[in-house]
């Protein structure tokens, strides 16, 4: 189950971007001299690139071996992770290429071909492989967690539900635990839901560092919208003390920084993540707050620039949100933020895509075009400091 919560859409948020596509370079880029480092390639030596090497010529020996090239699938999601380096997942792909169009491939190509496709915010086509996955395989729990997790970011909560109770049958306390508590911090019952997972996670002190690692930033994020900051610091550094690579994490944890108003913290937590374009553009945040030389900052808004615009033209939608904040917290463009935080509702409902969307409605002096968000906050009974600020602030204006 090591992919479907490593490679959870809350960490897809994660960690990710559009397939290979945080990488990309919308424009030429030549260096100065000889002496510039353009990119530190992999070590040879290194077991995991060996491990690659070895899985990658028995598939180009085999290339319709269906356990060989979902090993090798698998295998490059973990690595997307544990390196931080979202082309892995495009490498994946490739490895599945012989069934990637299938209409019915093996149940096992299909759940990650659903892990992939809910990476690029392809939600409809991910859901329809997950519930194939279910139907042949009802017994499989990484189905069933991957399949609660798009439906929550979706906002389709009482489905989400019932696929945690069917994953609860066959997982462990804390991973069903999660997947519930997860929801219901969401729907009005948030301070028993970080009640009963923290009190599980106690009693769990032997489940796996990313299993960990995945319940800490939940409960993070909890603390984190009730307003208690000294809780969901020390549990933000629980999770860095077992993992600092895992992207989701470090764009949570930079979030939480930048509401802080630390942002030389958030330099030095992100150095060398700028190929990432959610962790881009956190550094870049921290530079319009002041840490750091305006000729950074510039540089930084001129990279994220090119990457949006090299998206658009690829059709590529994923980073929407964060696009939205690049114009309204880097740009000073409310119009151009709410356009797209509304386009990235109409897709996705998490916590921070109310927030983006309120902000971008406050800025821009037009209250109305909050209503159908605020009435989802109501009819849901999100509970978020920020977003309850957020709220008042519209209404009052209305």
């Amino acid at each position: 189950m090591n992919n479907a919560f490593s490679l959870r859409r809350r960490a897809l948020a994660v960690c990710a971007a559009a397939l290979a596509g945080a990488a990309a370079q919308a424009t030429p880029y030549t260096p100065a001299s000889g002496a510039v480092v353009v990119e530190v390639l992999p070590r040879r030596a290194d077991p995991l690139q060996q491990e690659l090497r070895r899985l990658r010529a028995e598939l180009a020996a085999s290339p319709r071996d269906v356990g060989l090239a979902s090993r090798l699938a698998r295998r490059y999601l973990a690595a997307a992770r544990s390196e931080t380096d979202p082309r892995y997942l495009g490498y994946a792909q490739a490895a599945l290429a012989p069934w990637w169009q299938s209409t019915a491939p093996p149940p096992a190509v299909r759940l990650l071909r659903a892990t992939l496709l809910q990476s690029t915010h392809h939600f409809a086509a991910a859901l329809a492989d997950l519930d194939a996955v279910v139907a042949a395989e009802p017994a499989n729990a990484q189905a069933w967690l991957t399949r609660a997790t798009v439906l929550t970011v979706q906002g389709e909560y009482a489905a989400a539900t019932a696929s945690c109770a069917r994953l609860s049958a066959l997982a462990g306390d804390l991973v069903s635990a999660t997947c519930l508590s997860g929801i219901a911090g969401l729907t009005g019952r948030a301070a028993g839901a970080e009640q009963l997972l923290a009190l599980t996670l106690g009693r769990s002190a032997g489940a796996a560092p990313e299993v960990q690692v995945w319940v800490l930033t939940l409960l993070a994020e909890m603390a984190t919208r009730r307003g208690d900051a000294a809780a969901a610091e020390a549990r933000f550094r629980r999770a860095l003390a077992l993992d600092a690579r895992d992207s989701y994490l470090l764009g949570a944890y930079a979030d939480f920084l930048l509401d802080q108003r630390r942002p030389a913290e958030v330099l030095n937590l992100l150095r060398e993540q700028g190929r990432i374009d959610a962790l881009l553009l956190r550094q870049a945040l921290a530079l319009r707050q002041g840490a750091g030389t305006q000729q950074a900052l510039a540089a930084a808004e001129a990279e994220l620039l090119a990457r949006f615009r090299a998206a658009a033209l690829r059709g590529d939608s994923v980073h929407q949100r964060e696009e939205a904040r690049f114009e309204l917290h880097l740009r000073r463009n409310a119009p151009a933020a709410l356009a797209l935080a509304r386009l990235n509702w109409a897709v996705q409902k998490e916590p921070a895509d109310i927030r983006i969307f309120l902000e971008a409605a406050l800025q821009a002096r037009d209250p109305g075009a909050a209503a159908p968000v605020l009435q989802w906050i109501a009819a849901k009974g999100i509970e978020d400091v920020a977003i309850a600020r957020l709220a008042r602030q519209l209404r009052a204006g209305a």
